[in-house]
């Protein structure tokens, strides 16, 4: 499951934030202590604990004293709405400033967007 790309810590994290996206992770739904997770994966628990210190940071978990860790109630649209952001800016805004640079206009741009979605029915 772990790779060389990053810490693991922030793969447990983005993995965590992707099953959230997903819906295989609801809001309010508790997950894996940072034991089991750490059981489960062979990994350090003080790694484990780390990627959801992460998620804690960002409101995306929260701790039920006692209990465990839940996924935040508004944790799924948080997610999406940076994912939404981090997509204009690194892939709609480079490629309006790259259009701009060949010249193409952004009404072919449109179109051409159009033709592809008119082209999903088929």
């Amino acid at each position: 499951m772990f790779d060389e790309r990053s810490p693991i810590y922030q793969q447990i994290a983005d993995q965590i934030k992707a099953d959230i996206i997903s819906g295989a992770l609801k809001e309010e739904e508790q997950v894996m202590s940072t034991n089991q997770y750490a059981a489960f994966y062979r990994i350090n628990p003080a790694t484990a604990a780390k990627g959801f210190q992460l998620l804690t940071e960002e409101g995306i978990l929260y701790k039920k004293r006692g209990i465990g860790m839940f996924v935040s109630a508004d944790a799924r649209q948080a997610l999406v709405q940076v994912r939404k952001n981090r997509f204009f800016e690194e892939v709609v805004d480079r490629m309006v400033e790259e259009a701009r640079q060949i010249g193409v206009p952004i009404t072919d741009i449109l179109k051409h967007i159009e033709a592809r979605k008119e082209g999903e029915g088929q």
